[in-house]
C-alpha cells in the first residue's frame, strides 16, 4: 500500500509495478507526461517506506526525492506530492499560462492548448473548469477539456462574431501573449473512480467536459459501462464526432449516441426535448446509474427533472449548472 500526503490518498502497489502505474489504475490523478522520468510532473518525496530507482536500481532514502514512473515499493510507503489533492480540496489559484497553440476544429468552435510554467504543481479533478481573466473585463468560465494526467491544459471554445466576449478572448489567445488563468473550479468532478455506470450528456462545447472524464477513465481500471449522449443543433456542431467515435471503436465499455436537430428553424428548446427523449430512451437502470450533464442550464435542468421523475436519485446527478446557476 501507499499513501500520498497531504490528500490522505491511498492505493495499492503489486509487487514489480511502478507507483505511477498503481496510482493512474486506483483513479488517482497524477501529473505526467513522458512516463520515463524526464519531465518530472510525477515527482514526489518519500517521507517513509523504501522503494527502489528502476533507472539505476539505487534504493530511495527516506527524505529523497522520486519519480513515480521510475519506482517500485518495497514496503508500505508514505509520499508527499502536493499537487494531488482529494475531493473538494483543489483551491483555485491563479497562474500565467503560455499559449501553444490556437487552432479552428469547426466553423465557429476553437482548440486551445495551454502551457503553465510548473504544470505538476497544479491539480485538478477531471470535469473542472477554469477562468481566463483578461485586463478590464469579466472572467470567461471554459471546461477543461484535457485529462488531469496531460502536461498541456486544453480548452474548446465556441467564439462566433456576434458573441464578443468569446471573441475577444481568442484575440487574446493570439495575440502572443500570455494569459491569466484562474484554475480550478466546479464540484462536478471525478475527483476517484466512479463505483456505478456512467451516463455523461453534453450539449454543444459541452463535449469538452466530457473529453475530459473520459481521456481520464480511460487511464484507470474503471471497467464500468459508459454512455455518451451528445445533441447539437446542426451536424456541423459536432466538432469532434470523428474522436467520440474512435472511443466507441477502441473502448469496448464505451457508447456513443449522437443526437441531431437539424431542422428548419433550430429551435433550441425543441433540441432539448429531443436530447432528453433519446437519453429516456435508453432503457438505462435509473437506481445504478451516475450522470454527468454539461450544457445550459435550460437542457441540463430539463435533463435532471426528466431523470428524477423516472426514477435517478437526485444525489447521482451532477453538473456545474447546479452550482453557478441555482433555481430560485
Amino acid at each position: 500500500m501507499a499513501m500520498l500526503a497531504p490528500s490522505g490518498l491511498v492505493f495499492t502497489v503489486m509487487p514489480g509495478n511502478d507507483l505511477l502505474g498503481a496510482a493512474v489504475r486506483s483513479g488517482i490523478d497524477v501529473p505526467a507526461a513522458c512516463r520515463n522520468g524526464v519531465c518530472e510532473m510525477c515527482e514526489a518525496r518519500l517521507l517513509a517506506g523504501s522503494a527502489i530507482n528502476t533507472r539505476n536500481q539505487q534504493t530511495i532514502k527516506v527524505g529523497e526525492r522520486l519519480m513515480m514512473c521510475r519506482s517500485i515499493a518495497l514496503t508500505d510507503l508514505e509520499l508527499e506530492m502536493s499537487a494531488v489533492m482529494a475531493a473538494g480540496n483543489n483551491q483555485p489559484g491563479k497562474y500565467q499560462a503560455k499559449v501553444v497553440d490556437v487552432s479552428s476544429i469547426s466553423h465557429d468552435v476553437y482548440r486551445v492548448e495551454l502551457q503553465l510554467p510548473r504544470r505538476r504543481d497544479v491539480s485538478f479533478h477531471a470535469g473542472q473548469y477554469l477562468s481566463v481573466n483578461l485586463p478590464d473585463a469579466d472572467p470567461c468560465y471554459f471546461s477543461i477539456a484535457s485529462s488531469p494526467s496531460e502536461p498541456n491544459i486544453e480548452l474548446h471554445i465556441q467564439a462566433s462574431p456576434e458573441w464578443l466576449s468569446a471573441q475577444k478572448v481568442i484575440d487574446a489567445l493570439t495575440s502572443g501573449d500570455d494569459v491569466t488563468l484562474v484554475l480550478p473550479h466546479g464540484n462536478a468532478c471525478l475527483a476517484s473512480m466512479p463505483v456505478k455506470p456512467l451516463l455523461l450528456v453534453a450539449a454543444g462545447t459541452g463535449f469538452a467536459q466530457v473529453k475530459s472524464l473520459v481521456d481520464y477513465l480511460r487511464g484507470t481500471a474503471y471497467d464500468q459501462p459508459v454512455k455518451l449522449y451528445w445533441g447539437v443543433r446542426q451536424h456541423e456542431d459536432m466538432y469532434l464526432r470523428a474522436l467520440a467515435q474512435q472511443w466507441q471503436d477502441e473502448w469496448p465499455n464505451f457508447t456513443f449516441v449522437p443526437v441531431i436537430g437539424d431542422d428548419e428553424d433550430n429551435d433550441w428548446a425543441g433540441h432539448h426535448d429531443q436530447l432528453v427523449r433519446a437519453v429516456l430512451a435508453s432503457g438505462m437502470d435509473w437506481e445504478n446509474v451516475e450522470v454527468h450533464a454539461s450544457g445550459s442550464p435550460a437542457m441540463v435542468y430539463a435533463m435532471m427533472d426528466a431523470l428524477i421523475d423516472v426514477g435517478l436519485p437526485e444525489n447521482a446527478f451532477f453538473s456545474d449548472v447546479l452550482e453557478y446557476a441555482p433555481r430560485s
